[in-house]
């Protein structure tokens, strides 16, 4: 697995060996963030990815933050309660030498508390078939993670479908092979 695009195009990111890690493919996460780069996602202006805050939950690698700090983001913070995925990220960030642009929590995205920083992008790849999705997003909301007019964009299996997020409106959804990715905004 590579960085895309940005001033890391083409480096290796590290994957946990033997973990149960399913990272997005590259073709999807390469359209994802060309809607992201060019700025509108279902007709809409979308917060700008140059400085963005970004939170990348149900981490694995690290690939989506990095990818957008890769092309501008500022800051990207990533949850993921496995330990080896919790040190593959750390590990990625340094060989990039961004280690001071993350922060990588160790917890549970269902139960991850409060925090002092709201975040502008949000990027949730629960396990697919576990239902998963709402539960971390109304405890994520819940513990100010995510910033008032946030894009939030929940990856699920293709054939899934993610119930409506009481205080996000729905902007799009696209399908990419195996994935579906969901476009909302906080309200």
């Amino acid at each position: 697995m590579r960085i895309i695009a940005g001033k890391h195009r083409s480096r290796r990111l590290l994957a946990p060996a033997g973990l149960a890690v399913r990272p997005t493919a590259a073709r999807a996460r390469e359209a994802l963030f060309s809607m992201l780069v060019h700025g509108r996602i279902g007709g809409r202006d979308m917060p700008a990815l140059e400085g963005a805050s970004v939170l990348d939950v149900f981490a694995g690698t690290g690939a989506f933050g990095l990818e957008a700090i890769s092309r501008g983001a500022a800051f990207a913070a990533f949850i993921d309660h496995d330990m080896t995925a919790a040190k593959t990220i750390e590990r990625n960030a340094a060989t990039l030498k961004e280690s001071d642009k993350v922060a990588v929590l160790r917890v549970n995205a269902l139960t991850p508390g409060q925090t002092p920083r709201a975040h502008d992008l949000v990027f949730l790849d629960p396990p697919y078939g576990k239902s998963l999705a709402l539960p971390a997003l109304a405890a994520l909301e819940a513990g100010g993670w995510i910033a008032p007019g946030a894009l939030v964009i929940v990856e699920t299996g293709a054939d899934e479908t993610l119930a409506r997020a009481k205080g996000f409106d729905l902007l799009d959804e696209r399908r990419y092979g195996a994935a579906k990715f969901t476009m909302l905004r906080r309200a």
